[in-house]
């Protein structure tokens, strides 16, 4: 059996193959066994494979003899939250914005946020004892030092009340939201809230029957959403994922707005406002060219990062900094928030375009202008090896002398899939386009030429 291993965002794959409630359990033995507490609490999204797979990893943190507080259905920040207020580690099932196939285990510390590389090293070695010695029940308590599992349906509503009062008295009556949750965790319970603020709302993709989620709906396919926006005379629209832990956000004529454009249009207005710690956003690798150009002409400083919002967190908490994110819709208040909060992030777009009196889609023209990006995913087995092999590092560097300072090229390997991804920024998409299929081809074959000789 494949051992589990960590990605960007937790331990992901196909669930009951790669995923396993084997390797559930071994994964919940093994994290009680690094992280030391008496309780953990635990929750999940909608998919069909979530309740086995969080079943099996509660079993493995009670046998190894600490409590579960099962929280049930419910997003990736309100059990960061329930965690961070209780002040006790805990899980999130679920592969995010990942096809509904996948399922993932995300783990996080006592204060919610992810753990370090460091502490997840110790799981995955932690995971591999038990594996190696799976009848060591000489260790295992026994009698009243079994650990319980109990089930809190009501958990949830310290996280409701701390998003209704994030508005510090606002309100957003007079809007008119279109909200997609993906057929997700929020399935349940964000139109609601958002109904609290006053919005009117008009939902979809609120009805999940465990393969539905993401499924031509969410934050990864919003043109659905784009639709019902324009159809209803919304004045915005919020296209969570499977989790909620991501937004993208639509205007009124139903554009897409990602994540750069959202964190330059709220950069500006905490540092207008002064709540911009140290006048500094914190980004990743994957921020448009046009985000940083922004910035710079703000006078707002940036502070770039490796993929996944665990480092977003840790270059904010090294600065002490409140805010920053991921183009993919990864937004993070930090002073509200341990992780990116998909419903939050809306509720705050909503409430700066009513305080600015102006449309989103103007918000959004004024805040920058993008770089073209055009971005292609090749699919691999093989990707971490692929990703830095000498035929693809050597045709990165034939590109960046193309590019010169008029654009630039990132790959890397997925965290959370098998692929790699060719990033490309250029003066104009044809270029960018060219450049990225170029690279990708050499990628493609790179990998093709690799499993060959494997064989």
């Amino acid at each position: 059996m494949t051992p589990a291993r960590f990605g960007t965002d937790g331990v992901r794959g196909v669930a009951n193959v790669e995923l396993t409630a084997e390797i559930a359990l071994a994964l919940g033995r093994a994290v009680a066994r690094i992280i030391p507490a008496t309780s953990f609490v635990v929750g999940r999204d909608t998919r069909r494979s979530s309740t086995m797979l969080e079943a099996a990893f509660a079993a493995g943190i009670a046998t190894e003899g600490a409590d579960v507080i099962d929280l049930g259905v419910l997003s990736t920040p309100g059990i960061a939250y329930v965690a961070d207020r209780r002040g006790l580690p805990g899980a999130v099932i679920s592969a995010s914005h990942n096809p509904f196939g996948d399922n993932g285990i995300k783990i996080l510390g006592p204060s919610g946020s992810k753990l370090t590389v460091e502490t997840e090293a110790q799981i995955e070695a932690a995971i591999d004892a038990i594996f190696a010695a799976p009848d060591d029940g000489a260790r295992r308590p026994t009698g009243r030092g079994v650990g319980v599992i109990t089930r809190e349906s009501d958990a949830a509503e310290d996280y409701f009340t701390h998003l209704a009062q994030a508005l510090e008295d606002r309100t957003l009556e007079g809007l008119r939201i279109g909200l997609d949750c993906a057929n997700g965790a929020t399935s349940f319970y964000a139109t609601e809230v958002l109904e609290a603020t006053g919005a009117t709302v008009v939902s979809m993709a609120t009805e999940p029957d465990g393969a539905n989620i993401n499924d031509g709906v969410g934050s990864t396919a919003p043109e659905a959403l784009s639709e019902l926006v324009v159809a209803q005379g919304c004045d915005l629209g919020l296209a969570l994922d499977g989790d909620a832990d991501r937004v993208i956000a639509i205007d009124e004529h139903g554009g897409v707005i990602d994540g750069d454009a959202l964190m330059a249009m709220f950069a500006t207005d905490l540092r207008t406002r002064g709540r911009l710690a140290g006048n500094t956003v914190a980004v990743t690798v994957m921020s448009n060219l046009g985000f940083h150009q922004a910035m710079r002409e703000a006078g707002i400083h940036v502070v770039t990062c490796d993929v996944g919002d665990r480092n977003v967190v840790a270059a904010l908490d090294a600065d002490g900094l409140s805010f920053g994110g991921e183009q993919s819709g990864h937004l993070i208040f930090r002073n509200f928030a341990s992780t990116g909060d998909g419903l939050l992030t809306g509720m705050f777009l909503g409430d700066l375009v009513k305080r600015s009196g102006m449309t989103l889609s103007t918000l959004a023209s004024s805040a920058m202008v993008r770089f073209p990006q055009v971005l292609i995913n090749v699919s691999v087995a093989n990707a971490a090896e692929v990703a830095v092999a000498a035929s693809v590092t050597g045709a990165v560097a034939d590109a960046e002398a193309q590019l010169g300072e008029e654009g630039r090229i990132m790959v890397r390997a997925s965290g959370t899939e098998p692929v790699v991804r060719v990033m490309v920024e250029a003066g104009d998409t044809a270029r960018a386009t060219a450049i990225a299929q170029e690279v990708a081809t050499i990628v493609a074959e790179t990998s093709d030429a690799a499993l060959f000789s494997d064989e």
